[in-house]
């Protein structure tokens, strides 16, 4: 799904959210090549040459979520959160970890990754790459924006960007790891009941 229509889904979402008209609501979806600026994202943390990202047909969006710069594209799982913070008992860094959670589980039992976190970094981690980004804005209670799982994503798009900001650390996916493609069906699957579980969803 292009972006900006992600966008405006994300965003009537949590308005229906907020007046109550909807449950908490989990949207997966990939992403045509897109790179998107957090709040604290410097426009030098994008390194294409001025009118790069144009002609190679890339968008660039700034956007209200909390972080800096990230792509998506392709082969990447993106999950926008629309939730009210009562589930993680109205603390924005619960409800981080348990995101967090939810894909460290997801990656060792799917798939045998090994993943963690990093004390000064938001996402998740294999190694010494990352392989989620969390990113997420809040109004009235109600979430929106998410994660981003690289499964099969082309990674030489990341030499696009500085990604999240952190310059001495690399990215990685699932098929990095497991040297194999990964069907981004198993991958919804698996994520979304990890996320119910984690959450304490029925």
């Amino acid at each position: 799904m292009e972006y900006g229509e992600a966008l405006a889904a994300q965003r009537a979402a949590q308005e229906k959210r907020i007046r109550g008209e909807i449950p908490d609501t989990l949207i997966l979806l990939e992403h045509p090549p897109v790179i998107t600026l957090g709040r604290r994202a410097a426009e030098d943390d994008i390194l294409l040459a001025p009118g790069a990202a144009s002609r190679l047909g890339i968008k660039t969006v700034r956007i209200e979520r909390g972080g800096e710069v990230t792509y998506h594209g392709p082969g990447q799982l993106v999950g926008y959160l629309i939730c009210g913070l009562g589930i993680a008992g109205k603390s924005p860094k619960r409800f981080v970890h348990q995101v967090e959670e939810s894909l460290i589980q997801s990656l060792w039992e799917g798939w045998g990754i090994r993943a963690g976190r990093k004390d000064r970094y938001i996402g998740v981690w294999a190694g010494e790459e990352k392989i989620a980004a969390i990113g997420l804005s809040i109004s009235r209670c109600v979430t929106m924006h998410g994660f981003a799982l690289n499964v099969n994503t082309n990674l030489e798009h990341f030499a696009w960007i500085v990604p999240c900001g952190i310059r001495a650390k690399g990215v990685t996916s699932i098929k990095k790891i497991t040297g194999r493609e990964v069907p981004m069906d198993e991958a919804k699957s698996l994520v979304a009941r990890k996320l119910k579980e984690v959450f304490g969803y029925e």
